[in-house]
C-alpha cells in the first residue's frame, strides 16, 4: 500500500484539480468522498482507479476493493481533497462512464438546474423509480460536481447519467413516438388528466425561470401541479418526484 505524505506529490496536486469542473471535463475523472459513495462505487464495479484513505482511519473489512489500488495520505492530505467540513477520510478516483442510450421507455430530462442538491435529489429520485436514463441540459450544475454526488447517493453508478442537448433528445424522443411532458405553470394541465403507466419523458427545469420555452413548444404537453396552500410553487425536486411516481405507476 503506498503511502503519500507530501502534498506537493503530482498525483496528490492532481486529485484536488478534480474539485473543478474543469479538470473533471479535462480528464474525464471524477472524485468521491465518503464510506457509502466508494463502497457504492465497488459494489456497483464502477471504473475506480484509485481509493484514497487518510492515515487517521482504517479501511472497513466489509470493502471489497479487489485489485484497485489503495493509496494512504496524511490527514492534511485528505483534508486538501475534502469537499465536507468533516470528512470521512475517504476517497476514490473514478473515471467517467461512456453511455450509449439506444432504448428505454423512462427519462428524465433536466434543463438549467443549477443547485447542486436539487440535481442530486433528482438524480437519486429517478433511480428509486426505476427510470432509464437521466439527461443533464446545458446550463445546468456539473454532474460530477461532488455535492451533486453526496446528494444522489450512489445513484450515479446505478443508471445512465448524461450530459447531453436537450433540444435533440425531445426531437429523437418525439421520433420514437415516446411522449415528453414538460412542465409549466402557465398553458398546462394538471398533471392527473394525462394517464400514466407507458413510455414517457419528464422534462423539468431551472428553479427561477422554469423550461425554456423553446422546449416546452416542442412537448406532447404541458403539465402543473395544483398547489392547495399559500406557497406559491413547489421545489424543482419535489415536483419531479411527485410526477416521476405519478407516470411510473404500473398499467
Amino acid at each position: 500500500m503506498k503511502y503519500i505524505q507530501s502534498a506537493a506529490n503530482p498525483m496528490v496536486k492532481q486529485w484536488k484539480k478534480l474539485l473543478s469542473r474543469k479538470e473533471r471535463n479535462k480528464s474525464k475523472t471524477f472524485i468521491i468522498e465518503g464510506f457509502h459513495l466508494v463502497e457504492e462505487a465497488l459494489k456497483s464495479e464502477a471504473d475506480v482507479e484509485t481509493i484514497i484513505v487518510s492515515e487517521t482511519i482504517e479501511m472497513p473489512q466489509t470493502f471489497d476493493y479487489g485489485a484497485v489500488p489503495v493509496v494512504t495520505v496524511t490527514e492534511e492530505i485528505a483534508g486538501m481533497l475534502a469537499d465536507t467540513e468533516t470528512t470521512q477520510g475517504i476517497f476514490a478516483i473514478c473515471r467517467q462512464p461512456a453511455f450509449d442510450i439506444k432504448s428505454g421507455e423512462s427519462f428524465l430530462l433536466i434543463d438549467s438546474v443549477q443547485d447542486p442538491g436539487n440535481l442530486g435529489t433528482m438524480i437519486r429520485t429517478a433511480d428509486a423509480a426505476g427510470l432509464d436514463s437521466v439527461v443533464i441540459g446545458m446550463g445546468s450544475v456539473d454532474i460530477y460536481n461532488p455535492k451533486v454526488l453526496r446528494s444522489a447517493q450512489g445513484s450515479h453508478f446505478h443508471l445512465p447519467v448524461i450530459a447531453g442537448d436537450l433540444h435533440e433528445w425531445v426531437d429523437n424522443l418525439n421520433q420514437q413516438e415516446i411522449p415528453v411532458y414538460g412542465t409549466a405553470l402557465e398553458n398546462a394541465s394538471i398533471f392527473s388528466e394525462v394517464p400514466a403507466g407507458g413510455p414517457f419523458a419528464l422534462l423539468v427545469g431551472n428553479e427561477g425561470s422554469g423550461v425554456d420555452p423553446g422546449l416546452l413548444a416542442k412537448t406532447a404537453k404541458n403539465l402543473y401541479i395544483p398547489i392547495y396552500g399559500k406557497s406559491e410553487s413547489l421545489n424543482v425536486a419535489v415536483a419531479a418526484g411527485i410526477l416521476l411516481y405519478y407516470f411510473k405507476t404500473p398499467k
